[in-house]
């Protein structure tokens, strides 16, 4: 009789520590599981768009927090090769796509486009004459915006283009520089350039600026945006799971939305 009451009492207690300390331990596990977050780097001429998707990905992922690191493709490839805990990586040209996954940095079977763009050049609203790239050439015009080409791709499409067109040389000393392809914009809409080279997708979102000619695509590198899932994401699979949402027809109905050209 004894014997059987101290078995009792061992189940008992037992059973009291599993759910003192196991309880816990399961709540916070699942918590942690249904809270993921994932930083996902991208070309500034995306911000838009992307926090356009994002609202509707939430309606379907309400637990996965998606943080945006916007910037020029080249800044943000330097922030992962010098440890930035990115999730998923979306740049404006091939360029940065293909350094990283020359160094293996890339989740095998990840990398695909996103979609593509059209380079412009635009003006302010109130500048009359301008038809053509050649009138950049005008005394009129004294400064033009473009990305720093060393790391912005807008910048380096816009440098191919216009030596191409052979007038590189003749307007270089115009140049205002700028760190990312929203800055150009930001500059031709505040009147502190009379011009700038910017994307398509770009010169939608203004009416403070307009379109005075599309550069024609022979004349520059495709214009693509590539995306991956790296491999230092601890949130492997709900990375992948964020680049499939991006494939599908709701994604890319935004995508068309914002002037962007699907792949």
């Amino acid at each position: 009789m004894k014997s059987r009451r101290f078995l009792t009492f061992i189940g008992i207690a037992v059973t009291s520590l599993v759910l003192a300390v196991g309880l816990p331990f399961i709540f916070s596990s699942v918590v942690a599981q249904s809270n993921t977050e994932l930083l996902v780097s991208a070309a500034a001429s995306l911000k838009d768009v992307m926090e356009e998707v994002n609202k509707n990905y939430q309606q379907t992922k309400p637990n996965v927090n998606i943080k945006y690191n916007f910037g020029a493709s080249g800044a943000l490839l330097q922030q992962i090769q010098q440890g930035a805990p990115v999730d998923v990586f979306i740049s404006a040209a091939k360029k940065q796509m293909d350094t990283l996954e020359q160094s293996g940095q890339l989740v095998a079977g990840t990398r695909g486009i996103l979609a593509k763009n059209r380079l412009v050049l635009v003006m302010p609203n109130n500048v009359t004459g301008i038809s053509s790239f050649y009138n950049l050439k005008d005394s009129k015009i004294k400064k033009i915006a473009i990305g720093e080409p060393r790391s912005v791709p807008a910048g380096q499409y816009a440098e191919q283009a216009l030596q191409k067109l052979g007038i590189y040389q003749s307007i270089k000393p115009k140049f205002v520089y700028a760190n990312n392809v929203r800055q150009v914009l930001a500059a031709v809409e505040s009147g502190n350039a009379d011009a700038g080279l910017v994307y398509l997708t770009d010169a939608k979102i203004t009416n403070k600026v307009k379109v005075v000619v599309a550069a024609d695509e022979k004349y520059h590198s495709p214009i693509v945006y590539p995306i991956t899932v790296l491999k230092r994401s601890k949130n492997t699979q709900a990375a992948k799971d964020f680049l499939q949402f991006l494939s599908n027809d709701q994604a890319k109905t935004v995508l068309a939305k914002y002037g962007f050209i699907l792949p």
